[in-house]
This record gives C-alpha cells, structure tokens and sequence, in this order.
C-alpha cells in the first residue's frame, strides 16, 4: 500500500498546491520554476470558479488560481489526458484572465499586470517537440525578442522526464521527480538539501488525513484510475481502428467514446454537470444528454 498521495489525482494535487495553510508549497514551487527571473513572497489565492460577465458567455473553472504580492496572476493545472484544443482552451483561460482586467472608466490606461499558466501534463503534446518543459511567450518571430512580458504559457509534459534522483540537477527537476515518484517512494529525497521537501513529506503522508479527507482521496483515486483503464483501452482501440480508417480519426472517435463513458459513470455517481464538464472536457448540453 503506498505511503504518500496520488498527486495526480484532483484531491491529492490540491492538497499539495491549492491549500491556504500550505501556500508556502506553491510559492517554492513557483519560485524554482522561475528561479533567477522572480522571487515569490507571498500569493493570495483567488475564486478558481469565475462566472462569466454576461449572460450566454461561458464560465472558466481553474484548478488553482493566485496572485502574488505584485498583483500578478497564475493559472495552476494538472491534465491526466489529452484534450481536444488543449492549447486553445489554455489559450482561452490565460486570455480571459488579462481581458478580466479591464476597469471600467477613461482613468484606465492598459495597466495590465502578467498571467501565467503552468500546466502539469500526463501526457505528451502533440506536433511539437516532446520535452520536459515547454515556455511559451510572446516574442518576435524573426528576432526572437520578447514582445511582452503580459502573457506566458509554461507546460510541464511530465512523460518526458526519466532522470533518477541522483540525475537531478535543479529544485525544479527535484520538484518533478518527487512529484512524478510520489505514490512509490517510502519517504521523500532531498529533505537534506531543501527542507521544503521535509514539510511537504508530512503532508501528503496519507496516515495524516483526516476521515473526511480520506473519503475524498479514495474517491478521487477511484475515478483516476478508472479513467486511465478506459483512456487505455480506447488508444488502443484507437490505435486498431486508425490502422484501417486513418489513425488520426480513429483516435478522435476513440477519445471521444472514453468521454462520453466517462461522463456516463460520473453522473450515475451523482456528480455535479460542471464537475463532469471539467473532468471530460464535454460541454454541459452533451452531459445533458446522456
């Protein structure tokens, strides 16, 4: 039986990162991501459920949503599994993020401050160079210099990184691979050389949470893996159907059923439609549907 949390559940990553009385885990975190670009003293978190500001407009949900004491944003996610438009929809929230802004008035004069997202990937992007870390910013094409500092994507493809522990070279990579090891390990490394890592042992201890926490995590193992059995069963069913129709449809359809499956089992659990939305990537009039 594992000692530690599934960080890759939605419970077990939210109580690494999303937790008020453990911000000082985020804020570390943060702070290798950008080591000697920005030092992080302090973040606030915000309402991860923002409601649209007309009627018909889509909401946004985010897993974990902050600001720092600088008044700068950053979008936190974990995605188990590939998404149609993956990029687009983080384009989508970061874009929504900056236009949310706005103030109202003729005072206003465009004094944006920056939104990051960092987003813990599963699984590998597609058509694009696979590697561990993947930093987009807006920058000229033909000069490469920064445009603006306004507007930054940060993918972590988890897949891409095998290193060992005696292979890591920064806090970072020290960070991804307690992360990625996490439900395996007897006890955490590194506590030694950052004693954040020694804190962090103590909380994802699954002997330290409480009944109501523990119900929760059970649940939210359940569905992970039950996703991931399915999400393998329709690749590879993808995979043999794309062998004869074209690989790219059959695992469009493929990835599509596992959604609608998915969903189906949600609801008979009595899941909330938003959640289910979150969890699928299916829209609410789909999941009215089934």
């Amino acid at each position: 039986m594992s000692r530690f949390i599934n960080p890759f559940t939605d419970v077990g990553f939210k109580k690494i990162f999303g937790q008020e009385i453990n911000k000082d885990l985020l804020i570390e975190f943060l702070n290798d991501l950008l080591v000697g670009e920005k030092a992080i003293k302090d973040i606030t978190f915000l309402d991860k459920e923002l409601l649209p500001e007309f009627m018909g407009d889509r909401g946004v949900i985010y897993d974990i949503y902050c600001t720092t004491e600088k008044g700068e944003h950053f979008i936190v996610e974990m995605q188990n599994r590939q998404q149609i438009n993956f990029r687009e929809r983080a384009l989508f929230y970061l874009s929504h993020t900056v236009a949310r802004q706005g103030e109202k008035g003729m005072d206003w004069q465009f004094g944006l401050k920056a939104v990051y997202g960092v987003f813990f990937m599963n699984f590998r992007l597609e058509d694009i160079p696979h590697k561990l870390r993947t930093d987009v910013i807006l920058a000229d094409r033909e000069t490469n210099e920064q445009f603006s500092d306004k507007l930054r994507f940060i993918f972590i493809e988890l897949p891409s990184f095998t290193k060992e522990k005696e292979e890591c070279e920064t806090d970072f990579e020290r960070w991804i691979y307690v992360l990625k090891n996490m439900e395996t390990l007897k006890r955490l490394p590194f506590k030694a050389r950052k004693s954040v890592f020694e804190r962090l042992e103590k909380i994802v201890d699954i002997a330290s949470l409480t009944k109501e926490e523990r119900e929760k995590y059970d649940e939210s193992i359940k569905v992970y893996r039950d996703n991931l059995a399915v999400l393998g069963y329709a690749e590879q069913k993808g995979r043999k159907e794309g062998e004869a129709r074209g690989l790219t449809k059959g695992r469009a359809e493929g990835l599509k059923e596992t959604q609608l499956k998915i969903a189906r089992n949600l609801k008979a659990k009595g899941l909330a439609s938003d959640l289910i939305s979150e969890v699928t990537g299916l829209s609410a009039g789909e999941i009215e549907k089934l």
